[in-house]
C-alpha cells in the first residue's frame, strides 16, 4: 500500500469517545514519519456502518471496528480473513480493490497479551470464562497457540453457542460446562492458561481457585489492579491484561494499514503515558 499523500483512518463504534486507538495509531503515524496521516473517532452503529464505508473515498487507508459494529463488519466485506471468519467478527477493516478486506486482529490481542505479558507459550489446557465476542477471539486465538483442550465456563450453557462456533471453524474442540454444577478447584488445577471475560464481580468468589492457573488473562484493566490481578500476584503468576490485548491488536492495524512494520515501542509508550503508567505492556 503506498503511504504517499495524506491519508485517513478512524475507530468507529458507538459509543466511540474513550476510545484509545487514537492514542496508538497517532503514536505510529508520527514514529513513522507519516505527519499528513490522520486518525479519528466516528460514531457508528451497526446498522450505519456499511452506508458510512461505502461512500469513503481513496483517501482512506483503513479502519477500526469496535462494538457494535464487528459483525457487521465482516458481513459487509468483500473479503474475509479466515481467521476473521473463524471468530465471526471483524475489527479490521482495509480498502481493496473492489470493496473492503475484513480481518480481526483481536485474535492477535489475545495471543500477543498472553506471550509477553503472561508468558504462555502455547499448548496444554485452557480454561475460558465467559462466552461473549471476547471469548470467541480467545478460542480462535487458542487453536494459533496449539491448545489441545478447552473448557469453556459459562452460566448458562445456551450462551455459549456463538463461541462454541468460532472454536469449531477453528478446529478446535471446546467443553461447556455450566458454572454453578462444575468442580473449579479441579478444573483449574489441570489448566495452564486461564483467559477471563467476565465482570470483576462474577469471580468475586473464586478469586483464589481461579488465580491458581499461571498464567492468566483478564480483560478488565480499569480500575486497576483488578481483584483477580492481585490475587494472581499473591499466588506468583502473571497476568496479562485487556490494555495489553489493545496494544498488540493495534500492531497488526497499522501494518496493514500502513503497509511497514508497527513502531511497537513508541505505540507502547503512547499508551503506557495515556493510562498513567499503570501496566508495563511488555513488547
Amino acid at each position: 500500500m503506498s503511504t504517499d499523500g495524506p491519508r485517513r483512518a478512524a475507530v468507529l463504534g458507538k459509543p466511540v469517545e474513550h476510545s484509545l486507538s487514537p492514542v496508538l495509531h497517532g503514536a505510529a503515524y508520527a514514529a513513522l514519519g507519516l505527519s499528513d496521516w490522520t486518525y479519528d473517532r466516528i460514531e457508528v452503529d451497526a446498522d450505519g456502518l456499511p452506508g458510512f464505508v461505502d461512500v469513503l473515498g481513496a483517501e482512506w487507508a483503513g479502519l477500526s471496528v469496535t462494538m457494535p459494529g464487528k459483525r457487521a463488519a465482516l458481513t459487509h466485506a468483500t473479503e474475509v480473513t479466515p481467521r476473521a471468519a473463524a471468530v465471526g467478527a471483524a475489527n479490521t477493516l482495509v480498502p481493496i480493490a473492489g470493496g473492503w478486506r475484513a480481518d480481526c486482529t483481536d485474535v492477535d490481542g489475545v495471543t500477543g497479551a498472553l506471550r509477553t505479558a503472561a508468558g504462555y507459550t502455547g499448548g496444554g489446557r485452557a480454561v475460558v470464562l465467559g462466552a461473549g465476542g471476547t471469548a470467541a477471539a480467545a478460542v480462535v486465538a487458542f487453536a494459533e497457540l496449539k491448545v489441545e483442550r478447552v473448557s469453556l465456563l459459562v452460566r448458562e450453557p445456551a450462551r455459549a453457542a456463538e463461541t462454541t462456533e468460532a472454536a469449531r471453524r477453528a478446529g478446535l474442540d471446546v467443553e461447556v460446562l455450566r458454572w454453578s454444577d462444575v468442580d473449579l478447584p479441579a478444573l483449574t488445577a489441570d489448566a495452564d492458561v486461564l483467559v477471563s471475560t467476565v465482570p470483576s464481580d462474577a469471580v468475586a468468589a473464586d478469586l483464589d481457585t481461579i488465580a491458581g492457573v499461571r498464567c492468566v488473562l483478564d480483560v478488565i484493566y480499569h480500575p486497576w489492579p483488578t481483584p483477580l490481578a492481585q490475587a494472581v500476584a499473591a499466588h506468583g503468576g502473571r497476568i496479562a491484561t485487556g490494555l495489553d490485548m489493545l496494544l498488540h491488536q493495534a500492531f497488526g492495524q497499522v501494518e496493514q494499514f500502513t503497509g511497514r512494520p508497527a513502531p511497537r515501542e513508541a505505540m507502547r509508550t503512547a499508551l503506557r503515558d495515556a493510562t498513567g503508567g499503570v501496566l508495563d505492556l511488555p513488547v
